[in-house]
């Protein structure tokens, strides 16, 4: 069986996308590797998307089917049936790309620095402005250098610094060790938001070490998105702002002694305190009721919700 698995979760509307992902998979310099796709209940058949590879690359390939879970559920279910030999598992997003090296830089950074858990940089169009990569980070946190080609380094604060902003750090573009994929899983109920981020970070509370690497491993794709279609006024909003409360509220319990990460985390809590009731303000003004179901879950697990609710109808009055 091959050393590495990756794992990629498949849900999409169009066709080709899985197709795009897999090419740029055995396209690898690194082929040591089996491939687990979760089918997601997708509304394109996969059977199309696998019809056209190589007999050598679709027997490479295992399909596991699942009734719809959203993308941290599948990517438990590709963690749960790692091959028991696999000593890494490599995550693709199904709408994106990696680039030919990532699979080798990743191995090589891992076995050379005994770390549990890799990111790559990623790139990608206008749409993904604010990712930056793992070189910018030399500009205003304390990194340490590893190795110079390609660039690999580590962070002593990295559980702060990617805490207070971690648009350095992807899906597509993390690799995981034995220590991880045995153990850390998703919180597959927060599908809307912030699954990934308290992914990360359990990751990174479990490590014995974490390594970056600057040479992007993914570009960065288009295909269907969960948040494509969810903006200020759309009815999930309230889900995802309340999904994305919780992951901090556990994150927070995660962090206790740590005060510059309770910092970030109680200020993220509160603006999607306030995005939320901006978006149930938004609907009263355009003559439609508020949440109030979902709204009722959320002040009896955050009493802190009124007095954010305070604040901003105090700040509309003194306007």
């Amino acid at each position: 069986m091959a050393k590495l698995t990756v794992v990629i979760p498949y849900y999409q509307k169009e066709p080709g996308i899985l197709r795009r992902a897999l090419a740029s998979v055995f396209a690898q310099t690194l082929e040591d590797f089996h491939v687990l796709v979760i089918d997601d209940e997708s509304p394109y058949p996969i059977a199309d998307e696998l019809s056209g590879l190589a007999q050598e690359e679709r027997e490479r390939i295992t399909v596991i089917r699942q009734p719809n879970g959203g993308p941290g559920g599948a990517r438990n279910t590709g963690l749960d049936n790692v091959p028991a030999d696999s000593d890494f598992v490599a995550f693709l997003d199904s709408d994106d790309v990696w680039t030919p090296d990532h699979l080798l830089n990743a191995y090589q950074s891992m076995t050379r620095f005994e770390a549990d858990c890799y990111w790559a940089s990623i790139t990608g169009g206008d749409a993904f402005y604010y990712h930056f990569g793992v070189a910018d980070l030399e500009k205003s946190e304390t990194v340490t250098r590893l190795s110079e080609s390609p660039l690999v380094v580590e962070l002593p604060e990295l559980q702060d610094v990617m805490l207070k902003n971690w648009s350095f750090l992807h899906m597509s573009c993390m690799v995981i060790g034995r220590k991880l994929f045995e153990k850390v899983r998703f919180e597959a109920t927060l599908k809307l938001a912030a699954e990934d981020v308290l992914f990360f970070c359990d990751c990174v509370l479990a490590s014995r070490r974490v390594v970056l690497c600057d040479a992007a491993g993914a570009v960065r794709g288009e295909g269907l998105n969960i948040f494509h279609s969810i903006d200020n006024d759309s009815p999930q909003f309230l889900k995802q702002q309340f999904n994305t409360w919780v992951a901090l509220d556990t994150l927070e319990g995660r962090y206790r002694n740590r005060p510059k990460a309770m910092e970030a985390i109680r200020s993220y809590k509160h603006t999607a305190r306030r995005q939320a009731l901006w978006s149930q303000a938004r609907r009263i003004k355009r003559r439609k009721l508020p949440q109030f179901d979902l709204l009722a879950r959320w002040l009896w697990r955050d009493p802190r919700l009124i007095g954010s609710a305070a604040e901003l109808a105090v700040g509309k009055l003194s306007r």
